[in-house]
């Protein structure tokens, strides 16, 4: 019998995206207890390596009959999805995860400030900058300033991440984009990766650390969020993922015994609330945007009676 998605209820749907935000960033602490045996580039081709492989057995993409603009939307997705995560590793194998992943975070807040193109949407972008400010001078011991350029970049290939899944989106009816995708992804990690694996003697627990990540950090998050996404508005989804910074640091003292001190805990809070206003403040632009559409509807439709009781 085959497995068929149901819809959840708006608390479930909830409840799994707080759970893939703590599935990614578990399989994000992992990746730190990871880097003993095996590098950030080795730990990125297993992890979209194996994701891919995943993927391809579950989805089963049809590759015959793909138009050439959908390749070339599946081509710009594997290159930022490889560039983000190879970003990220680096970043994470200096700053701890949590902070890693708030800095990380300013890259599709930006992203929205600059599509939605009002005044509040920068104000929302400069807390997130004094939020990020906060997290890289205020803690000498843990912090440095190229593991915050690295999420930073990792943030703006986070940015092109969204804009070329939103071309997959488009370019595919179906999840077989997501599965090429990542096979792409994968197929573009191979040098860094194998090279980052012969510098280094081969373990099994390198295989295992890779399946670990893989399950926790690609395939149950996406799961769980696709599921998500049929019970919740994407606007609300959008402040879900807010509370990342706070799952991120979670994780990295758990999984990783990573400590945050005051002022690196207040820089996260900053951003995730920047995060959470940037989307509320998106969807009630959208919202006053539906309502001014239907006024206007309405108004013409009056204009247009009016006009015929005169005739």
């Amino acid at each position: 019998m085959p497995f068929r998605w149901t819809k959840p209820s708006l608390r479930g749907a909830i409840g799994l995206a707080l759970l893939a935000q703590v599935s990614v960033n578990s399989g994000s602490g992992f990746a730190v207890r990871a880097f003993e045996v095996a590098g950030p580039a080795a730990m990125v081709l297993l992890r979209n390596g194996l994701g891919a492989i995943i993927l391809l057995a579950v989805i089963r993409p049809r590759l015959r009959g793909v138009p050439r603009r959908a390749w070339a939307a599946v081509g710009c997705y594997g290159l930022a999805l490889v560039v983000m995560n190879s970003f990220f590793y680096e970043a994470i194998g200096r700053l701890p995860v949590g902070p890693a992943v708030t800095v990380e975070m300013t890259g599709p807040l930006v992203l929205s400030v600059i599509l939605s193109r009002r005044l509040r949407g920068w104000l929302w972008a400069a807390m997130a900058a004094g939020g990020v400010a906060l997290i890289s001078g205020f803690d000498v011991a843990q912090m440095n300033l190229a593991g915050t350029g690295l999420a930073l970049c990792a943030g703006a290939a986070w940015a092109c991440y969204i804009l070329c899944a939103r071309w997959v989106g488009k370019a595919f009816s179906s999840a077989d984009g997501l599965a090429l995708g990542m096979a792409v992804s994968a197929l573009l990690a191979v040098p860094r990766g194998v090279v980052d694996l012969a510098v280094r003697p081969w373990t099994p627990a390198i295989l295992g650390w890779g399946v670990l990540v893989a399950l926790l950090a690609t395939a149950i998050p996406y799961g769980m969020e696709m599921l998500a996404l049929r019970g919740m508005p994407a606007a609300v989804f959008s402040v879900m993922t807010s509370v990342a910074p706070a799952t991120a640091a979670l994780a990295g003292w758990v999984i990783a015994g990573q400590s945050l001190t005051g002022w690196v805990l207040g820089g996260m809070a900053l951003v995730a609330a920047a995060s959470a206003g940037a989307a509320l403040t998106e969807r009630g632009d959208r919202r006053r945007a539906r309502a001014q559409a239907a006024a206007a509807v309405v108004a013409e439709v009056a204009d247009a009676g009016q006009d015929g009781d005169v005739g």
